[in-house]
């Protein structure tokens, strides 16, 4: 018994040292530093608060980058009695604004604090320099400090996967793919989708097209101008379209269904998608990424004291990325499910080298 109230102590002291900084903080805007200090045994190695997240463009009810990443909140909630938010972005915000809303969070002991999306990198180099005792994790970028996990995916594998679905479910040997934005982002999903097209059938022909040049543009939250693409791409012949691009590929699906034809959701399984029933029997598959699992890792290494840092990848080998099957058609494409099984043990033996742009 003197042995577990020593951990005990041990472990409170450890949570006091973490929320040292924040109690000066937390003070200043009227909360109380005695609270922090005083956790209970549920909560190790970081602030009381438990897990924030802060969106990017889109926001929630994407049905999926952003819902994604929501899950695995909801997940670290159930399992760990976390205290969570999520934030929502607003239209047209500066880094200065970014910055504003993760030292938000930090002063009010949320920790760890995950920026959902490559947008959330230079405030957050500066707002974890201010906060070494929180840790901090950023989707799809890179963030150089001794307390941030940068969760990184590869997009090109689940994507070439897509790419195989796609040329194995054509019958006019033309295939779509819409981008939200042209960024390096999502190159990544267009050369592992073309790859995986072209290593299939090299006879089918891909479309592409990037909705914006700029995400300030509105390509990942633009569902009229995802519709306007796809609609340009089935008028073309194609008749099955990836699309690659948040909020805006819900116009993209729309279109394909409203025409009976194919299309390949993204990040989240968005067959499932209570939003998208309507359409669902048109959405073949979806490249996954599993932003929602990388989301509750963080968190639970937190919990156990270990907090992640560093680069962290999470590609086919960890089942970080995949393809889903849960549309009960998908099984019915002749050669379907044999050609992604065989596409996917040579990407993670290393036999296909996956392109990123």
């Amino acid at each position: 018994m003197g042995n577990f109230t020593m951990r005990r102590i041990s472990k409170l002291t450890r949570v006091a040292v973490g929320v040292a900084s924040l109690a000066l903080a937390a003070t200043a805007c009227g909360g109380t530093s005695t609270e922090a200090g005083s956790s209970d045994s549920s909560d190790s190695g970081g602030a009381k608060k438990g897990l924030a997240i802060a969106y990017d463009i889109g926001g929630k009810g994407d049905q999926s980058f952003n819902d994604a990443a929501f899950s695995g909140l909801e997940k670290a909630k159930e399992e760990f009695g976390y205290k969570t938010a999520d934030i929502e972005p607003t239209e047209g915000e500066t880094d200065a604004d970014k910055v504003q809303r993760l030292t938000s969070l930090a002063k009010q002991g949320y920790n760890p604090i995950v920026g959902v999306g490559f947008a959330y990198g230079p405030a957050m180099k500066e707002v974890a320099a201010k906060y070494p005792k929180v840790s901090f994790g950023i989707v799809d970028s890179v963030v150089e400090g001794d307390n941030v996990a940068s969760l990184v995916f590869a997009e090109n594998e689940a994507s070439y996967l897509a790419g195989v679905a796609a040329a194995k479910a054509t019958k006019t040997n033309t295939v779509g793919f819409v981008g939200g934005v042209d960024i390096p982002l999502i190159h990544k999903f267009e050369a592992g989708y073309k790859q995986g097209v072209e290593d299939t059938n090299p006879k089918v022909k891909v479309l592409s097209q990037y909705l914006t040049q700029t995400a300030e543009e509105g390509g990942f939250s633009s569902p009229d101008k995802g519709k306007a693409a796809a609609e340009a791409q089935l008028e073309k012949n194609a008749d099955v379209v990836y699309q690659a691009a948040g909020l805006s590929g819900q116009g993209v699906i729309e279109a394909a269904a409203t025409q009976k034809k194919w299309a390949i959701g993204v990040d989240s399984d968005q067959y499932q998608q209570q939003a998208l029933a309507k359409y669902k029997n048109y959405i073949l598959t979806s490249a996954l990424k599993d932003v929602g699992g990388a989301v509750y890792a963080l968190a639970k290494s937190v919990k156990d004291g270990k907090p992640l840092t560093g680069t962290q990848t999470f590609d086919l080998k960890v089942n970080g990325v995949g393809l889903a099957e849960t549309n009960p058609e998908f099984a019915k494409i002749s050669g379907l499910t044999d050609a992604v099984a065989k596409a996917k043990k040579a990407i993670i033996d290393g036999t296909i080298k996956v392109k990123t742009e």
